[in-house]
């Protein structure tokens, strides 16, 4: 290929030779041979020497076109690339200016100029459609650039001895050069709105405005942190959440406040703390004592106003956050429990249920205190959570049983078998209330979809299978992506559960690091927190990288 391309090279003292003016007028070098051969033979006249070359030169530039037709054919094309004037003129093979120069001192790399782009490969080629530059630098224009000097350079000579051009210049054929080595996608051109405008309309309806798609990222972004993706969990350890103040029993409670910055704490050395959660120094706020009564659970209303406190006595505590003032509560008037250590909020804060004897449950008004109505379940009740917004409640027990109480009518309307349980231990629900959990005694984890459980399908939507002891504790975080769950009888026996996939996360809990035995967790209302207290008395304080506020 490399000879037949040098075919076409012209030698250099040829390509300093006079243009001929025309096939018709003869040259000096005719004239001389003509008079010789006038002086050897006067029979031959000129018009016929004349005619004779013509036939002559037609044969060979026929003969000349053939051969570039089968170059053609095997190699592609081989004709010359001409610059500047593209108007048709004859063929004439001896036109220096319109041959082609292959330039092979810069590593073998074939030339590209600005004339070879198409300009409706360019965006904005159209003048129309070309934008003004928003800034010009007027020294391009006086600097001058010598090509030829560097090999890299000399790709963009339109000509061999072509060697100083402006700074405007080469930057309008790099950028040529750009284009041509790395044309524009078919979506990004500007000229792409022609071909859109004959599509269907319904086409358009469907994929939107094509101008307006990616002038804004802001749904994109919230749309893909909003899901959670399963596998890895990313999260942070930061300081424990009780560091400046550790507790010197076992923690049974952990709860964020509605705003996100408290955390309560509370356990078996009789104290309730309060810390304002920075994640850096987690500073402690408040420690109230409570003489008579080791706390075994400790929750924040849903309003966030009051606190509710309760052990394994016949009374409870409420601590009124915005007075400052604590409250002794009970015995229950009508009632001979003595225990009241398991309790439940509704999200309204207007009632707490207390699992009471034999398989009672008791309502309490959270504004006057006092009792406003009684359940009973055929087995022991072991587990409470609502739902509904407050209006219904559910509960599970001894007997392995799910029930569902609408607290307006204080009956029970329905009542379901939870598959494989034998005794129920805890309970818990989605903020929204379409999916719920329920944990059993031989650490059987059933999720159901609420809907479907009361239709009559009994069947859960997945089992969990990951814990071997009795399942304590289960909390689902703000938008039910993750479900954790926790057993106080074994070391580490904590997981997180994803759940539009049903799967645990392989990452924990760390590898690394002892949770020694959890009791109790809680995430913040933004999901960028988790907390987790155990028997050493110690709160684990965890950042989800996934979400973004606390």
């Amino acid at each position: 290929m490399a000879t037949l391309i040098s075919q076409n090279v012209v030698p250099k003292d040829r390509s300093e030779k006079p243009k001929r003016k025309a096939l018709d007028e003869p040259s000096p070098l005719d004239s001389v041979q003509e008079a010789d051969n006038l002086k050897g033979s006067d029979s031959v006249k000129p018009k016929k020497k004349k005619k004779e070359r013509k036939e002559s030169k037609e044969v060979v530039t026929e003969q000349e076109a053939e051969m570039k037709k089968l170059e053609n054919a095997l190699f592609g094309s081989l004709l010359p690339v001409t610059f500047g004037n593209d108007s048709e003129e004859v063929d004439e093979p001896n036109d220096d200016s319109a041959l082609f120069f292959t330039d092979r001192s810069a590593n073998s790399v074939l030339s590209v100029y600005e004339d070879d782009v198409v300009k409706s490969e360019i965006v904005g080629a159209d003048d129309n459609a070309k934008r003004k530059p928003v800034w010009v630098d007027e020294e391009e224009q006086k600097v001058n650039i010598n090509i030829a000097k560097v090999n890299r350079l000399r790709k963009m000579r339109k000509e061999e001895d072509e060697s100083i051009i402006t700074g405007t210049e080469y930057v309008s054929r790099l950028r040529a050069q750009y284009m041509k080595l790395n044309p524009a996608t078919e979506w990004a051109r500007v000229d792409s709105q022609a071909k859109d405008d004959t599509s269907d309309s319904d086409s358009d309806q469907d994929n939107g405005d094509i101008d307006t798609i990616f002038q804004t990222n802001e749904d994109l972004v919230v749309e893909g942190k909003s899901k959670l993706l399963p596998g890895l969990l990313e999260y942070a350890r930061l300081v424990d959440a009780n560091a400046q103040d550790p507790s010197h029993g076992p923690i049974n409670s952990v709860q964020f406040h509605r705003n996100g910055q408290l955390l309560l704490t509370a356990g078996l050395d009789k104290k309730l703390r309060f810390f304002q959660i920075d994640g850096k120094r987690n500073t402690k706020i408040q420690t109230i004592f409570l003489d008579d009564c080791p706390i075994r659970k400790a929750s924040f209303t849903p309003d966030g106003s009051q606190v509710i406190l309760s052990g394994r006595r016949k009374f409870f505590y409420s601590l009124d956050l915005v007075k400052a003032k604590t409250d002794k509560i009970g015995p229950l008037v009508g009632r001979e429990e003595k225990s009241l250590e398991s309790f439940e909020i509704s999200p309204d804060s207007k009632t707490i249920a207390f699992i009471g004897n034999e398989g009672y449950i008791l309502l309490v008004s959270t504004k006057t205190k006092e009792l406003i109505g009684a359940l009973k379940m055929n087995g022991t009740a072991r587990a409470l959570t609502f739902a509904n917004g407050g209006q219904q409640l559910l509960s599970t027990g001894g007997d392995g049983q799910i029930y569902h109480w609408d607290l307006r009518t204080m009956t029970c309307f329905h009542k379901g078998v939870d598959e494989g349980c034998i005794t129920g231990t805890t309970l818990t629900t989605t903020p929204t209330g379409n999916l719920f959990a329920a944990g059993s005694d031989s650490g059987i984890v059933n999720v159901y979809n609420r809907d479907e459980f009361l239709g009559g399908n009994k069947k859960p939507v997945k089992t969990i299978e990951n814990l071997t002891t009795k399942i304590d504790f289960m909390k689902f975080n703000h938008d039910a992506q993750i479900l954790a769950v926790c057993s106080s009888m074994k070391k580490n026996s904590m997981k997180l559960v994803h759940i539009p996939s049903f799967t645990v996360f392989s990452n924990w809990p760390p590898a690394n690091r002892n949770l020694q035995y959890a009791r109790c967790l809680d995430f913040s209302p933004g999901g960028g927190m988790m907390a987790m207290g155990n028997a050493a008395g110690h709160v684990l304080l965890y950042k989800l990288n996934h979400y973004q506020h606390a």
